[in-house]
């Protein structure tokens, strides 16, 4: 296929204009590598090792929900230099699909809401609400990381679930005006917790959004690479 035709198949996908503003030229295909993509692999990162895992996989494109340019490059230097040089020395191409895909059919917030069993969802700004039937155990091991709980959510119940860093006040209130009895995303803030109209879930980043990720590549027949954090809980 020729990457123009992927392109095309990816925007359908995931339609660029469903992106928010800021991702603004920071989606779609942001390295040119080879023209032809015979073999493609996802990951949630363009990381140092997911780089180096593709490029010795021979994949022709490398599809991610993180873009590795995220401020204007006015110099190429240190780890983005390095992280320039592989990708480019490979002839790899970086497909990006931010929250254009947090927000289509089918992407990061609808395979949460389909690993955590999920039923009569109702769409939010971002993410979506629906009926859990999973205790705060059960959802820790679903996501396969630590959580950190806020407040007093009663689960089984109806949940609030944004892929990402979705602790933000006014989707907290859009959940509550829904009948979420919890919210569960990453990255809370002491403040923004603080004024909380519920109870709060936090998992990591990375447990939210690479099952999105790893569902796309399977569907597709990609070959996925996982690439989570390395992280520790001290008691």
């Amino acid at each position: 296929m020729h990457v123009r035709a992927f392109r095309e198949e990816m925007d359908r996908l995931a339609p660029p204009e469903l992106a928010e503003d800021f991702d603004a030229g920071r989606i779609g295909l942001i390295v040119e590598g080879r023209p032809e993509i015979r073999r493609v692999a996802a990951a949630l990162d363009a990381t140092p090792a997911v780089i180096k895992t593709a490029i010795a996989k021979g994949a022709d494109m490398l599809v991610v929900h993180h873009t590795p340019l995220w401020t204007p490059v006015t110099a190429l230097t240190g780890p983005t230099a390095s992280l320039m040089r592989d990708i480019l020395a490979g002839g790899l191409n970086i497909f990006v699909m931010h929250t254009n895909f947090d927000h289509a059919e089918g992407g990061i917030n609808d395979a949460l809401a389909e690993l955590l069993g999920l039923t009569a969802t109702r769409p939010m700004t971002l993410g979506l609400v629906g009926d859990c039937p999973l205790t705060i155990a059960e959802i820790a091991g679903r996501l396969a990381c630590p959580i950190r709980i806020w407040g007093d959510p009663k689960m089984p119940g109806r949940l609030a679930v944004a892929g990402g860093s979705g602790f933000d006040p006014e989707f907290l209130a859009e959940a509550a005006g829904l009948g979420a009895g919890a919210f569960l995303s990453a990255e809370l803030k002491h403040s923004v917790y603080r004024s909380a109209p519920v109870p709060c879930i936090e998992a990591t980043h990375y447990a939210l959004e690479a099952p999105g990720m790893e569902r796309l590549a399977r569907q597709k027949g990609w070959e996925y690479i996982a690439d989570p954090p390395v992280l520790s809980i001290i008691p």
